[in-house]
């Protein structure tokens, strides 16, 4: 539980390289980077699996990436979106519940989720369970109007707003998930695209 939010609260920021479309229809995988720092301002290390793109792989290898970590103080885990290479879309309850911290999705646009459901009935034979993770996810909660989203598990919205605005060097992406995608982005692409 998150009494207080400090100035060097240690956070992970998870976001995916960018693939091909020839990446969904041979099922490959793409990167999965978690950059843990304290605060906004300090970097204290790297995270990195592979998830499979439109797989079912994602929720599992964050608690991985987590629990076998070295870094075992961490508070809170950020997500940028709830879905990972393509539609590997995450459990956020199971990822809380199993490792116990507080996770924290960010996006920059309002989620469609009925455009969500009909992509999902169009392209999965498994799409009521992958539909029902994102179901069963926090309300989403506008922070900025027409420009920042949160859902927040295991914490209070107003907690979650607090963690954002202390993990946010400029800008309205909390630094750990900027980083993380440009990462991510080097990784598949050679160098980093802009967030």
């Amino acid at each position: 539980m998150i009494r207080k939010v400090k100035p060097e609260i240690r956070v992970v920021g998870f976001d995916d390289g960018t693939f091909s479309f020839s990446f969904k229809v041979h099922r490959r995988r793409t990167v999965l980077i978690g950059v843990v720092m304290k605060g906004s301002k300090d970097v204290v290390g790297v995270l990195c699996r592979w998830i499979t793109v439109d797989g079912t792989d994602a929720t599992e290898e964050i608690i991985d990436a987590v629990k076998n970590s070295r870094f075992k103080d961490l508070r809170v885990i950020l997500l940028k979106g709830i879905t990972y290479g393509g539609f590997n879309v995450v459990d956020l309850e199971r990822i809380y519940l199993k490792t116990g911290l507080p996770v924290i999705v960010v996006v920059r646009k309002r989620p469609n989720v009925r455009a969500m459901e009909l992509a999902l009935k169009k392209h999965f034979q498994d799409w009521r369970e992958r539909f029902e993770l994102i179901k069963r996810a926090p309300p989403i909660f506008e922070v900025v109007p027409g420009k920042l989203y949160i859902q927040a598990m295991g914490v209070s919205v107003e907690t979650a707003v607090e963690i954002l605005k202390t993990t946010t060097r400029s800008g309205l992406v909390p630094e750990p998930l900027r980083l993380a995608h440009m990462i991510a982005s080097a990784v598949m692409t050679g160098e980093s695209k802009r967030e």
